[in-house]
């Protein structure tokens, strides 16, 4: 096979400028700089911004305008708490600059006047966030429409979110070129989504989407969340590997929704692979809800459908090797200890997923290890059914 020339030299010595050149610039008690924002003001393309752990950053609010950007926290994880106040009228930080990451911090409280506010308001392009824990605030993460931009958001923990009327969430994602969403715990939205996405390609792969009883207390207080994951634009989406629970207590009866509010987005396939799916409701409902715009049918692959309520309302979609009962036998149900046992429908089970039509593999790689974690997927033998594999084989 013949190889283009490419010329990496030049990218390279770039490469290696830009990083002699870039600063660190450290926040916290006795630090250069006592609150995050006054670092981002101070930060230049390319510069890392280390917030010391363990401090509440009360009212450090402000729009980050630096591309490029590194912000983390460092020695413990640091608290952003608006604490009444915002920047620009959006939220605690708006991300003005392209190419940001932000890594291992908690942000809280975030409110606006118009009810809208967000921890992180995107309106750049790209952005990363890892290691997180957004809860509280009118939406956890808020984007702005951008076709050119792709978002990555992994091992963070997203809670009690939204104003509570339903038009806010814990992550509501834009018209963006691509959202990968993984290893994530996504809970407990305030009357709103888990995951609301209106990105034209959407990879939702090992997470776990619950919420806790009314009165119940974990990280967060419970919420009434509406659907677990939302994609009202369809898109080409991959929803592989999620441990999905619909509570008793919620604000909708419908676990996924796809295409809902027109399939305006250049693909409608969608794939639903070897999740397992938890239906506490007991008045039913639709596991997978498609939109009536949707003319392609969706393939649902090796999935358990635990609970009452239906599976999908779509006649054209591919239902291949899932198992549907209304109760299945896990190690710890009550404490999402979900490897399935004893199940000879369940375990060595499930069929090759292959391969998407855009090529992307549709095989679990992983599980969902709590909290907002994973691990390789022991597969021994034929892939079981499910977001796990058996205990033993």
């Amino acid at each position: 096979m013949k190889h283009r020339n490419v010329l990496i030299f030049p990218a390279l010595l770039l490469a290696g400028a830009a990083s002699a050149s870039a600063a660190t610039l450290s926040v916290g008690p006795g630090k250069s700089y006592a609150a995050p924002c006054r670092a981002f003001a101070a930060a230049k393309s390319g510069d890392i911004v280390e917030i010391t752990g363990g401090v509440t950053y009360s009212g450090d609010v402000c729009a980050i305008y630096p591309s490029n950007l590194t912000i983390r926290g460092v020695n413990g994880r640091p608290k952003i708490d608006a604490a009444g106040k915002n920047a620009l009228g959006k939220g605690t930080w708006v991300i003005e600059g392209s190419n940001v990451t932000v890594q291992n911090v908690e942000m809280v409280g975030a409110r606006v006047p118009d009810q809208n506010g967000a921890a992180l308001r995107l309106e750049g392009t790209d952005f990363t966030l890892r290691q997180a824990f957004l809860h509280d605030n009118e939406n956890g993460i808020l984007s702005n429409p951008n076709t050119n931009s792709s978002i990555t958001i992994e091992y963070s923990e997203f809670g009690h979110n939204g104003y509570g009327t339903g038009y806010t969430h814990n992550l509501y994602i834009g018209n963006v070129a691509s959202l990968t969403f993984r290893y994530n715990y996504s809970h407990d939205a305030n009357g709103g989504h888990n995951l609301k996405s209106r990105a034209r390609t959407n990879m939702i792969a090992y997470n776990r989407f619950s919420s806790l009883a009314p009165g119940e207390t974990g990280s967060t207080a419970a919420g009434k969340p509406s659907y677990e994951i939302d994609l009202p634009n369809a898109g080409s989406s991959y929803i592989i590997g999620n441990v999905i629970e619909q509570p008793a207590a919620n604000s909708n009866p419908n676990m996924i929704a796809y295409g809902e509010e027109g399939a305006t987005n250049p693909a409608q396939d969608l794939y639903v692979v070897n999740n397992t799916f938890l239906n506490d409701y007991t008045g039913g409902g639709t596991f997978v809800l498609m939109g009536s715009g949707v003319t392609r049918g969706a393939l649902l692959q090796n999935n358990i459908f635990s609970g009452v309520g239906t599976v999908t309302n779509q006649s054209a979609a591919v239902q291949k090797t899932n198992y549907r009962a209304t109760s299945v036998a896990f190690v710890d149900r009550a404490h999402y200890d979900l490897h399935p046992v004893s199940n000879v429908l369940i375990i060595n089970a499930a069929s090759a997923p292959g391969y998407a039509a855009s090529g992307v593999p549709l095989n679990p790689g992983a599980e969902y290890r709590h909290v907002a974690s994973g691990v390789s997927r022991p597969v021994v033998g034929v892939l079981d059914i499910g977001a796990y594999e058996a205990t033993a084989p």
